[in-house]
């Protein structure tokens, strides 16, 4: 719940990014037919061009950088362009009376499509025979003694939000069990019967064949993925990440893939980006990784504005908004 009204007219900035490179007159148009009449709507392709527009801005579609938060000071409610909202909650935001709402349970399939399509590179070695080429049929015999099935074995998922039941369904497809643990108390779907709680990390790690990272960045998941955890990991269990790469420690993660504790990654992200060339992930044959493109979605952009509009007639109404997130949990 929150108290948003919007009952009158309203000054929209739209700031354009990653996950909305444009917008086309139809979008405008079915934003001023959400918005109160006599609302204004501004598009600003760059930071510094939504600052200009700033001083009477009251809702943002887009990002909230700090600098254009101190330049709004009419703001009160931002409708993010991003699946994780930690790079905004800085203190002036996160304690301020702003409205953040955002793309929460919308993106959850295509990062699930990624997360699945690296799994397959690393058990059905996949990314082995594209990098080795037309070499690969020199290592055939050995690849096909690397391969594993995934049917009948166990998938963890760590966050039982978007992203996880979506990962969770695709491994029911899969033939694989699934178990889940969740930060908060959450209702079970997607194959899994009961949502743990955190208190039973360990015992999911144990049991897991594969564990799917898919909570968000807050204080307490920041390099959950440490020593100890990999510790607690069944021995050559796969890892796999498509949400925050600082939910993994990476140094404890090399160790893990280099001792075989950890039996492979497949990573859409990294603990550092972009990762340096250097980096001794870049050159190990049990990881595979993508440069953070999982968001990326033909679907992400129309649903996102979707979303906004329909908070939009809410707000007008005072009903509760969707996709709203806790500034003090940080999701």
């Amino acid at each position: 719940m929150t108290d948003l009204r919007l009952d009158g007219p309203v000054n929209i900035l739209v700031l354009l990014g990653l996950t909305l490179p444009e917008v086309s007159e139809g979008d405008l148009a079915k934003i001023r037919a959400a918005a109160a009449p006599g609302s204004t709507i501004k598009v600003a392709p760059q930071v510094r061009d939504a600052i200009a527009m700033a001083a009477e801005v009251e809702v943002i579609l887009g990002f909230i950088p700090e600098s254009l938060f101190h330049a709004a000071p009419r703001l009160r409610w931002v409708h993010t362009i991003a699946a994780g909202v930690d790079m905004f909650l800085y203190p002036a935001m996160r304690d301020s009376q702003v409205v953040l709402t955002g793309e929460k349970r919308l993106v959850g399939g295509h990062l699930a499509d990624t997360g699945f399509g690296l799994l397959l590179a690393l058990t059905r070695q996949i990314a082995t025979a594209i990098r080795l080429g037309s070499a690969s049929w020199q290592a055939r015999e050995a690849m096909r003694r690397k391969e594993i099935e995934l049917e009948g074995l166990t998938m963890g998922i760590v966050g039982f939000g978007g992203t996880g039941r979506a990962m969770a369904r695709r491994a029911v497809a899969f033939g694989m069990h699934v178990l889940a643990l969740d930060e908060w108390p959450v209702q079970p779907s997607d194959g899994v019967r009961e949502v743990w709680g955190r208190d039973r990390l360990a015992e999911l790690l144990a049991a897991s064949d594969v564990v799917a990272v898919g909570c968000p960045l807050t204080a307490t998941t920041r390099q959950l993925f440490n020593d100890a955890t990999f510790t607690q990991m069944k021995r050559g269990a796969y890892l796999v990440n498509v949400t925050r790469g600082e939910i993994i420690d990476g140094e404890a993660l090399v160790r893990a893939l280099q001792d075989g504790r950890c039996g492979g990654a497949a990573l859409d992200v990294a603990p550092l980006e972009p990762l340096p060339a250097d980096h001794p992930l870049w050159t190990l044959e049990n990881v595979v990784m993508t440069p953070h493109t999982a968001g990326a979605s033909q679907l992400r952009a129309p649903r996102n504005l979707e979303r906004f509009c329909e908070n939009l007639r809410r707000a007008r109404v005072g009903e509760p908004l969707v996709g709203v997130v806790d500034k003090q949990l940080g999701y």
